[in-house]
């Protein structure tokens, strides 16, 4: 890793070296917090979790070959190198920074409330086309994520695309000190986090904090259909580029075509430019991923055919609107996370499936005080929306069943949490059906995707 020599990694952290003093000069070849991913020529950094005090694993990490290790506290009668820090997620955050500045690439950054992650997936696949590029993995988008993605980084990678999430104030700030994106894209402003930002205003004002990092000659990517990020005119100088569906953005769409759950067409226009682009994945939120990308395409000097083929070679990723066809099923796994927004937008693609349309539901968190009015618009939604069953788990989720029995014709099951969903599911389901399995990360209704994938 480029000049992350443990002499450098002590100034980084403003820490205390304890070791052979002819260990200062060697580069460590990678960072990791897992004991279990620790090798020859590893810097392991312990942190303190909540259950877990990552210092338990020093030894076994020592003796698995790692060069060097972090310590928040003296390590007596140690015979290897290590730091001694006084918080080794702030040492993990500083030397993310230190590192990227040496490696001398342009960042992407990439925040918002809703369709972060799906973003950055458009936005990767259009870079590929000419660069090496390296984005965000999973859900590596916090203080702790987001270096742990900037130690992925290696010299032949040429630009980075990095997802950035938040939940409070000061969050983006701490991210973006990080990064220091080049280009900051942002999806649109949402309710969720409203627990600690209060309302939309405030989720709009932590998430232009991406903008105070930004480097002096940078690019802001913004939707402009979005009312809140149509507000924003400029940031010390720079003018955002704003995409949307009307002809008055920078990049726009139009004639665009719903392919049911193949996914969607449409033309994107760039100026006097214009291509027509098959995304190959559903639902009309794909196609401002792909405005985003295609902004983002041009400002790194990609051509339209470029762009378009970066577009229409997109894979899906698991949980994320990842289809899985099984012998009895089409399953839309969009189970990782959820807000209002978002289960409204995967609604809205469902009712294109074939066979019967049934939505597996759960609750939905961090919504602050009207987490209740926020579920049961959810349920208007849905019975409004054209699907045929609507599952709703969980007891924030009996607020979408109360409002999605205003439509007769929808069939509305209540289930109290996920292990009675599963121990029903079986009799709700049937063969031929189009099922979308979403709720909030902490639901787990991954394991409602396994056992769909099982009958």
């Amino acid at each position: 890793m480029k000049n992350i020599t443990l002499e450098n990694l002590t100034k980084v952290c403003g820490g205390v070296y304890s070791g052979p003093s002819d260990k200062l000069e060697q580069e460590v070849s990678s960072i990791t917090t897992d004991s279990r991913k620790a090798e020859a020529g590893t810097l392991f950094v312990p942190i303190v979790g909540e259950r877990v005090d990552a210092h338990k694993f020093i030894p076994q990490v020592m003796e698995a070959g790692a060069l060097a290790t972090l310590s928040e506290r003296i390590l007596e009668n140690a015979d290897f190198p290590y730091i001694k820090v006084e918080s080794s997620l702030q040492a993990v955050k500083d030397i993310a920074e230190f590192y990227l500045q040496q490696l001398q690439i342009p960042v992407v950054g990439i925040t918002g409330s809703v369709g972060k992650t799906s973003t950055k997936e458009v936005i990767a696949s259009v870079l590929k086309e000419k660069y090496r590029t390296l984005k965000t993995q999973g859900n590596f988008n916090n203080e702790l994520g987001l270096p742990l993605t900037v130690f992925r980084l290696r010299d032949e990678d040429e630009i980075a695309v990095l997802e950035m999430g938040i939940s409070d104030f000061g969050e983006m700030t701490r991210l973006a000190k990080i990064a220091r994106p080049d280009t900051c894209v942002i999806t649109n402003i949402g309710t969720c986090h409203l627990e600690n930002l209060g309302d939309r205003d405030g989720v709009l004002k932590a998430k232009t904090e991406i903008f105070k990092y930004l480097k002096k000659d940078g690019h802001i990517v913004l939707n402009g259909d979005d009312d809140k990020l149509c507000t924003v005119k400029e940031y010390e100088g720079i003018k955002p580029v704003f995409f949307g569906m009307e002809s008055d953005k920078d990049i726009y769409a139009d004639e665009i075509v719903s392919r049911g759950l193949k996914g969607m067409t449409c033309r994107i226009h760039v100026g006097e430019e214009s291509f027509t682009t098959d995304i190959p994945m559903p639902g009309r939120h794909m196609v401002y991923n792909a405005l985003a990308a295609t902004a983002v395409g041009r400002i790194y000097g990609l051509t339209l055919e470029q762009i378009r083929h970066g577009i229409e070679t997109l894979e899906a990723i698991s949980g994320r609107f990842h289809m899985i066809e099984t012998d009895r099923f089409l399953i839309v796994d969009d189970c990782y996370n959820a807000n209002p927004m978002s289960m409204k937008a995967s609604l809205d693609v469902l009712k294109d499936g074939a066979g019967r349309r049934v939505a597996i539901l759960g609750d939905m968190g961090e919504l602050g005080e009207n987490e209740v009015q926020l579920h049961a618009e959810v349920g208007e939604h849905a019975a409004q929306c054209g699907i045929d069953v609507c599952i709703c788990t969980g007891p924030l989720s009996a607020n979408i069943a109360k409002m999605a029995r205003k439509n007769p014709e929808l069939i509305v099951i209540e289930e109290p949490d996920r292990d009675s969903l599963l121990s029903h599911l079986s009799d709700y389901v049937q063969t031929g059906d189009t099922i979308l399995v979403k709720a909030s990360h902490f639901m787990q209704f991954e394991k409602v995707v396994a056992a769909l994938q099982e009958m």
